[in-house]
């Protein structure tokens, strides 16, 4: 058994996989770091969605910022003059807010209020979550899949591939809802050490809203829990200026699970800027803040731990079987 991170991205066009890749390592690597954990990262595999809804992946050498294909923000060290600023007064106002609006929009039984209203927005402002929740097809006459099915079987396959080694899952933005979705609908067997969301939409009534018809119509019930193979921990993280985790008090609507593991919310400060613009959003700020940074170094420490336990035991057995051999071979 060996340790593996696996990473899921959210909404938007990425650029190619081996370099998102590595901006996700580099982020986490430049965490560890900065914190002073001396830990290296174990191996980290990321499943990407993004070519199933956009024909070509972001440029890397494409200059003209007005081209679809320009990366207006990249990967960048963190700067060391980045202000913080105090936001207690937009904290009680976001939670209050978020109470009131799942009252509004969201029943006792996870159905909607004013479902057309949340749908036109979804549909205007976040075209793969709309892909994603409309069953439709790619158009592939080759491919009877919808859009769905195929996004999370991208992370269906990293999980199948690695459901023997101790898995850290993160997801950020919509791969939170990804990653929700496969451990509760589809891969409901295999066991996560750590599950991470980032910046994710979980807490939005629309979000519990789709959950809770995909629960009824696979009769599964219609109250949230934690996925049944998360065994250790669920952390998320957020940001209180991040609109896309605005509701991000995930510990009030997702109860535990059968080991007893429910969300820990944990808010941070994310200190991503390009060129002067902050977006509380970004993977890469998530990725390098000190309390992601402190659970990743536990995980990859507990499980040197864990290693090093398993080879102990194996020596003790081993040294056993040796000292009982030794005397009757004295004794002839």
């Amino acid at each position: 058994m060996a340790d593996v991170i696996i990473g899921i991205h959210g909404l938007g066009n990425k650029p190619p996989e081996t370099l998102l890749r590595d901006w996700w390592q580099f982020s986490m690597i430049e965490g560890l770091k900065s914190c002073n954990h001396y830990s290296q990262l174990p191996r980290f595999c990321l499943a990407v969605w993004s070519d199933i809804v956009y024909e070509k992946p972001l440029d890397i050498y494409e200059k003209d910022t007005e081209s679809p294909f320009y990366i207006g923000e990249r990967y960048t060290m963190a700067s060391t003059d980045f202000h913080v600023s105090d936001h207690s007064a937009r904290k009680k106002i976001v939670d209050y807010l978020g109470r009131q609006m799942n009252r509004i929009f969201l029943n006792d039984d996870l159905t909607m209020n004013y479902a057309s209203l949340t749908d036109a927005i979804i549909g205007r402002y976040f075209k793969d979550l709309d892909l994603y929740y409309s069953g439709k097809r790619t158009g592939d006459k080759n491919q009877s899949e919808s859009f769905r099915e195929l996004i999370r079987n991208r992370l269906c396959d990293k999980l199948l591939k690695h459901r023997n080694d101790r898995i850290m899952l993160i997801g950020h933005s919509m791969g939170t809802v990804i990653a929700y979705d496969v451990l509760t609908f589809m891969l409901p067997d295999i066991k996560i050490d750590t599950f991470i969301t980032m910046g994710s939409p979980l807490g939005l009534p629309v979000v519990m809203s789709k959950i809770g018809n995909e629960m009824k119509n696979k009769g599964a019930g219609n109250k949230l829990a934690t996925p049944p193979g998360i065994l250790k921990n669920w952390y998320n993280f957020s940001d209180i200026l991040d609109k896309v985790a605005f509701n991000y008090k995930l510990s009030d609507y997702y109860s535990q699970n059968f080991h007893g593991i429910k969300p820990v919310d944990i808010l941070v400060t994310n200190n991503y800027e390009m060129n002067g613009t902050k977006n509380p959003h970004k993977v890469f700020g998530y990725l390098r803040t000190p309390e992601f940074s402190q659970v990743l170094s536990d995980f990859i420490l507990s499980g040197k731990s864990a290693t090093w336990q398993r080879f102990t035991g194996k020596m003790a057995g081993f040294l056993k079987k040796v000292g009982s051999i030794i005397p009757s071979a004295k004794k002839k």
